[in-house]
């Protein structure tokens, strides 16, 4: 009997665990980065053109469209936004988007190893120009830019100051695209 009323005892106090969860993850929470402003940390980095970059002071844009990936596999995500950018500097000819593959940072052979690597895997001139490499702390850089996790790529559009004006994460869908329009439309001078 004992055993019986003990089951049932768990049974309930994991429902109840269970269906906290649920209505936790349904509340909308608010979160900081819908009350204090993000900035763009300040970093350096290098495209695959051998270019060096201050960021966000080197980027060329009035807006600036930032794809953020942290790991190889994450590429396909990237390729998403990619085949949709030229609807976007149609619209804006102050638009410009930069892929920035972010790496803790290695030695320098290994540093050499990776860039030499994605060199060859793009032919295009003009993709190994927009492809800024991020070598440095993860953590402070994720920090900065209120990133969870990096088990998904990031989207922010920065003006040149960096200041973040719209963001989202993951793939490219419809919705993120129509966000993004009205994110550039609402920040024109």
């Amino acid at each position: 009997m004992k055993l019986f009323v003990w089951t049932v005892a768990m049974l309930g106090a994991t429902f109840f665990v269970i269906l906290g969860g649920v209505i936790a993850l349904a509340t909308p929470v608010a979160s900081s980065w819908d009350t204090a402003p993000v900035r763009f940390p300040h970093v350096q980095g290098s495209n695959l053109e051998k270019q060096d970059f201050n960021l966000p002071s080197d980027f060329q844009g009035q807006h600036n469209l930032l794809l953020v990936a942290f790991e190889r596999e994450q590429q396909k995500d990237v390729d998403t936004w990619l085949k949709e950018m030229k609807r976007f500097e149609e619209v804006d000819p102050g638009f410009y988007y930069y892929e920035l593959p972010t790496i803790e940072r290695p030695n320098t052979l290994m540093r050499w190893f990776i860039d030499s690597g994605m060199r060859r895997g793009i032919p295009d001139r003009k993709a190994r120009e927009r492809t800024i490499t991020l070598y440095l702390d993860k953590n402070q850089f994720c920090a900065a830019l209120q990133i969870v996790e990096q088990k998904r790529i990031y989207e922010f559009l920065v003006d040149r100051s960096g200041n973040v004006l719209w963001r989202s994460e993951g793939v490219f869908d419809e919705t993120k695209g129509v966000s993004l329009q009205r994110a550039l439309g609402e920040h024109r001078p």
